[in-house]
């Protein structure tokens, strides 16, 4: 996740989702592993809040995200929303890791009842390579198994050279444990994990929710 892309469309949709998600679940923490990488001032970033039709307590942080590029704002997401759940970060380092990205997480802080978002550049790690800008499965299985059967994850995943439903398929292919399902609007993608089958169950059901109020399609 790169500070330029704060308070875009994507982060609209970004925080307005993970909102929706933490309430309807009724869970008490909000853990964003942010996966930082420096700026490069390209292109990217520069689309309005307001292309994604967030509630307005969002669109305001987004506005507010734009203008002081400060994640630290997110602290005040709940309060903003009337909402009661904690929000934490995570920040991965990833100059300490191993090749493989297996201990990329592993400092990450597990509790119960929460959701941890994983926050990349890019998404999952492609077929021939990955970098820091990627979600490792490896390193997505560690944690895995770490953590309590009502935890959720979600990944962020960029739209790349595929259409959202067959690059879920394959996802949901090389991952090595644990059940998904994934949403997503545009060009991002959130995929939603557990090593639970009821609570998967439980997060299509608030995904289709969701849908009914905002332009998202739903994978199950």
């Amino acid at each position: 996740m790169k500070r330029q892309y704060l308070g875009d469309s994507k982060d609209s949709f970004k925080w307005d989702y993970h909102n929706f998600l933490l309430q309807a679940l009724g869970y008490n923490k909000l853990q964003i592993a942010w996966m930082m990488t420096p700026d490069d001032h390209g292109k990217h970033g520069r689309t309005a809040a307001i292309l994604f039709p967030a509630r307005q307590e969002i669109i305001s942080l987004c506005a507010d995200l734009r203008s002081s590029r400060d994640p630290d704002l997110l602290y005040h997401m709940p309060t903003d929303c009337g909402a009661s759940y904690e929000v934490s970060f995570h920040e991965s380092q990833a100059s300490s890791v191993s090749d493989d990205g297996s201990n990329f997480f592993s400092g990450l802080e597990v509790s119960t009842r929460q959701v941890i978002f994983l926050d990349p550049d890019n998404g999952f790690e492609p077929e021939r390579s990955s970098s820091n800008h990627h979600v490792r499965y490896v390193a997505l299985d560690a944690l895995m198994k770490r953590i309590p059967a009502n935890n959720v994850i979600t990944v962020f995943q960029h739209h790349r050279r595929k259409k959202f439903p067959h690059d879920f398929s394959r996802i949901r292919e090389r991952l090595l444990s644990g059940y998904s399902t994934a949403i997503y609007w545009q060009a991002l993608m959130f995929v939603c994990l557990s090593t639970n089958a009821k609570t998967i169950n439980r997060v299509n059901k608030i995904n289709a929710d969701y849908a009914k109020c905002r332009p998202v399609q739903i994978l199950t």
